[in-house]
């Protein structure tokens, strides 16, 4: 039986890493366009995240470029508790909630896209945190592995592997003949019913930051919400509801079907 090659095993993680490093930051953007007095905390997470990635990646460059399904297996298990560690970076380093446990719970049920909360006040959270809190659900809802299988080619690996043990059920179907072009169009489609629902829950009156984090968590069917009572906050306005429900409907439909009637 042909060894491992951890090699690749370790550099696909820390390309995860890297990923991950990267929407820190953007979630410290967020923070520090709000003002919340947390923008220092998640860009230090986001750069220590980013620095172990790179770390990974230099001292296995050269690896042999090749995965098997076993290796793909081991990268979609360890991936996610990586992914996971990693993220509770923010909570912990801000404060928000010093536990490590409480945070590493948040953190899973995000990418899991779970939607169970150890928060009592969601409200009372620095606004660039409950930002990265939906992105997790976001990242969640595609597959984190699913945005590296669309990079991989850039590092001369194939993803088909990857994707075979990732995807649920007894079959991975595609829709190109190159997996990468299949794990491309799928975040085109996730990315641009995101941005949609963003644009119509703002448009029906609720808050653009508010709007942005919904269409998140609609997309991801997780249920994270920025407001103590979710979407029950605007019940006023029975649209967005309207809205969000829509669009749970898109979410629950396998998106090759959406990209199928999106092509007609």
């Amino acid at each position: 039986m042909p060894n491992l090659n951890f090699k690749v095993i370790t550099h696909i993680m820390g390309l995860l890493l890297l990923c991950n490093g990267g929407f820190m930051l953007f979630a410290g953007l967020v923070s520090w366009y709000y003002q919340d007095g947390v923008s220092l905390q998640i860009s230090i997470a986001s750069l220590i995240t980013l620095f172990i990635g790179l770390l990974l990646m230099f001292f296995t460059r050269h690896h042999r470029k090749e995965i098997q399904k076993r290796e793909g297996y081991i990268v979609v298990t360890f991936g996610w508790i990586f992914m996971a560690l990693s993220g509770t970076l923010p909570y912990v380093m801000s404060g928000a909630i010093p536990s490590f446990t409480n945070s590493f719970f948040e953190t899973m049920s995000g990418y899991t896209t779970t939607g169970a909360s150890i928060l009592n006040d969601i409200e009372s959270i620095p606004t660039g945190i409950l930002f990265w809190r939906s992105l997790t659900h976001w990242i969640g809802g595609m597959g984190i592995i699913v945005l590296a299988i669309a990079i991989l080619p850039l590092l001369g690996v194939g993803g088909m592997q990857l994707f075979a043990a990732e995807s649920p059920g007894p079959s991975a179907h595609k829709l190109k003949p190159r997996i990468t072009d299949t794990a491309k169009r799928l975040w085109y489609i996730y990315v641009g019913f995101t941005f949609a629902e963003t644009l119509l829950l703002w448009a029906a009156g609720m808050g653009l930051f508010d709007a942005v984090n919904h269409a998140m968590s609609t997309m991801a069917t997780g249920g994270f919400s920025t407001k103590n009572i979710s979407a029950a906050f605007w019940n006023n306005n029975p649209l967005i509801q309207y809205i969000i429900i829509v669009f749970m409907f898109l979410a629950g439909t396998n998106f090759v079907i959406s990209y199928f009637a999106l092509k007609r």
